[in-house]
């Protein structure tokens, strides 16, 4: 039998996984994986923050310059390409966001997370009856007084967002400080 001077695997598990590491590890409740859920929730969370000030500030002020000639296409094609790039990190920040409720780090109060969840309450809903009722308005043609509506609107979901993203930054420090 030959004898290697390696450790064997379980040994090295073992000294990679010590109450010191900066690894996640369980909290009172033993959910695993608690600081990755909450980095995977900031991450998700402050890619929407950056997004919604782009669209606030640049996007849909732009609509405007959009010739009539081609604002239909134009926006169908917003639409369309809309979806893909905001869903999956919008559904990632709420599943995290739900997930927390159950698995939050100890140092994390759970009205934090409750706060969270309230306020993306206000994102969907807001995306629901505020911004896709005048996306769907101007997929027919563009309105100026429905596209200012839309930019005055979004300010909600801007604001929400942006006390989001605020309060998963807490929450981050608050678990790894």
């Amino acid at each position: 039998m030959v004898r290697s001077n390696r450790p064997r695997a379980d040994t090295q598990l073992l000294v990679l996984v010590t109450p010191d590491s900066r690894l996640p590890t369980p909290n009172s409740s033993g959910a695993p994986m608690t600081e990755t859920l909450l980095l995977l929730h900031l991450a998700a969370t402050w890619f929407m923050v950056g997004l919604i000030w782009f669209v606030q500030i640049v996007h849909y002020p732009l609509f405007a310059g959009v010739g009539a000639d081609v604002w239909v296409p134009y926006a169908a094609a917003h639409t369309r390409r809309t979806g893909w790039a905001v869903g999956p990190p919008m559904l990632t920040e709420a599943v995290t966001g739900v997930l927390l409720l159950g698995t939050r780090p100890d140092a994390v109060p759970a009205a934090w997370v409750w706060a969270g969840l309230g306020l993306l309450v206000v994102v969907w809903a807001s995306t629901a009856l505020l911004q896709v009722p005048r996306h769907r308005l101007l997929a027919a043609g563009f309105d100026a007084a429905v596209w200012r509506l839309l930019v005055a609107t979004n300010w909600l979901r801007t604001a929400a967002w942006s006390a989001r993203g605020a309060l998963a930054l807490a929450m981050i420090a608050r678990a790894l400080g």
